[in-house]
């Protein structure tokens, strides 16, 4: 039986996985230094290695760069302008960013249960803030994320918690599962998720029981990939092999991806992709585990928080 409990005595009990703080910015002004080329999030075969470096999102400040939100609570139902800056090494808001993947900045706003995703696109002031209009449908805890990459620097992705006061009603993990249907549309995905390896995952995507063969571009691919460990919810990004305009990446039905989780667990993998103007979500529960007799190695294999297996 689910038990329904305020947001306060949630956040409450709420036990700190990593340790962090949030930077407050300094004067308005120019872009700091680049971070150190510590890799970039949105690459097609992204690696993601526990001896190199903490998983995406996991931290509010990392290189110096600290994501700052200007609230951390807002109304659940309610349409919501929020802001918020990223302040470089030297304190100041960062004004100038790259273009990656037709955006100079990717804001994911994911429930803590993994079951309510948003990938929105906010707009930057000439100040360094950005706005973005949002709605969190449910009272709750959610997890930012700002997917970025500092003009003349590498890609990062900061994370921070966001609250939507209220009654809350815990949500169960969606079993894991294969195939899912979104407005219509049958969405199966195909592959194994290895820890430590880059896993090879393909998209099928079929409507009415007829394979979908003219997808549209969508950030500069033809669909966009979002992976989640399920518990502290390290964050994985990654995009298709080939591109729309390369002139062999066909149009469907399948989208190929490459991915490489940090551990053994269960992820939640959230697949964009765009068709008759309109852009469907996607989500999968997958486990990810070793091959059977294949020995994990100490640095890839450290679990997750629950007791079931399967970024």
């Amino acid at each position: 039986m689910k038990t329904s409990f305020t947001l306060g005595a949630y956040v409450l009990g709420l036990a700190v996985v990593f340790g962090g703080a949030f930077g407050v910015g300094g004067a308005i002004g120019a872009t700091g230094p680049a971070p150190a080329k510590t890799g970039h999030a949105g690459h097609a075969k992204a690696v993601v290695k526990e001896t190199e470096h903490v998983p995406g999102g996991l931290q509010v400040s990392q290189s110096g760069y600290t994501l700052t939100p200007q609230t951390t609570t807002i109304a659940p139902g309610t349409e919501t302008e929020f802001r918020f800056t990223v302040n470089g090494p030297d304190g100041r808001r960062v004004t100038a960013y790259e273009t990656r993947h037709d955006k100079k900045l990717h804001l994911i706003v994911v429930s803590r249960d993994a079951t309510v995703f948003r990938h929105l696109h906010p707009e930057l002031a000439g100040d360094g803030v950005w706005s973005v209009p949002l709605t969190l449908p449910d009272a709750g805890a959610y997890r930012i994320f700002a997917d970025f990459a500092p003009q003349g620097g590498e890609g990062l992705t900061l994370g921070a918690d966001l609250y939507a006061a209220g009654d809350y009603a815990p949500r169960p993990l969606p079993a894991p599962s294969r195939t899912v249907t979104v407005d219509g549309y049958t969405v199966r995905l195909d592959g194994t998720l290895t820890p430590g390896a880059a896993s090879r995952l393909t998209a099928e995507i079929s409507r009415d029981g007829k394979p979908v063969t003219d997808l549209q571009p969508y950030l500069g691919a033809y669909g966009h990939l979002v992976a989640l460990r399920v518990g502290d919810l390290a964050y994985l990004h990654v995009h298709p092999d080939g591109a729309p305009d390369d002139g062999v990446t066909p149009a469907g039905p399948g989208i190929t991806f490459y991915a490489e989780v940090p551990s053994r667990g269960d992820y939640r993998l959230f697949l964009d992709f765009q068709h008759d103007g309109t852009v469907r979500t996607a989500a999968f529960t997958v486990r990810a585990e070793h091959p059977s007799g294949a020995a994990p190695s100490a640095t890839a294999d450290h679990g997750s928080e629950h007791s079931h297996s399967g970024h």
